[in-house]
């Protein structure tokens, strides 16, 4: 069964509107909106290590709450996105979430309208 936060316009959002639903949200700091298009039993992880930092739609809220209380000129910018259903890879230009602006890749895998699966990848300091 749908949940409202999984309907656009009557119907089932795309992967590409999970994405960007997502984004707008997480760009106006709104928990709520934010949280809305990820499944319950969300599963976010590190591309680079395989770690699982973050499992459940309450722990979601908990993680990116802090986040958006902590960090109020949070923003990220699209640079690119790749849209393959039922997966989205964004790119991303991140400021407010460090000292320096963050260059990042987040893949998104998006099952009845809802985000079920995210891995992240930030780039790494050159040495």
């Amino acid at each position: 069964m749908s949940s409202p936060s999984t309907i656009a316009a009557g119907r089932i959002r795309t992967p590409e509107e999970c994405a960007q639903a997502q984004l707008d949200a997480y760009n106006t700091g709104d928990i709520t909106t934010f949280a809305a298009v990820y499944a319950d039993d969300v599963q976010l992880m590190d591309l680079s290590t395989g770690v699982v930092f973050c499992s459940g739609r309450p722990a979601l809220i908990e993680r990116y709450g802090t986040l958006f209380q902590r960090n109020p000129s949070l923003h990220c910018t699209l640079l690119s996105r790749i849209v393959a259903p039922p997966f989205v890879i964004d790119e991303e230009h991140v400021v407010g979430l460090a000292e320096q602006p963050v260059h990042a890749v987040a893949t998104y895998e998006v099952h009845g309208g809802e985000i079920q699966r995210a891995w992240f990848l930030r780039e790494q300091p050159s040495a």
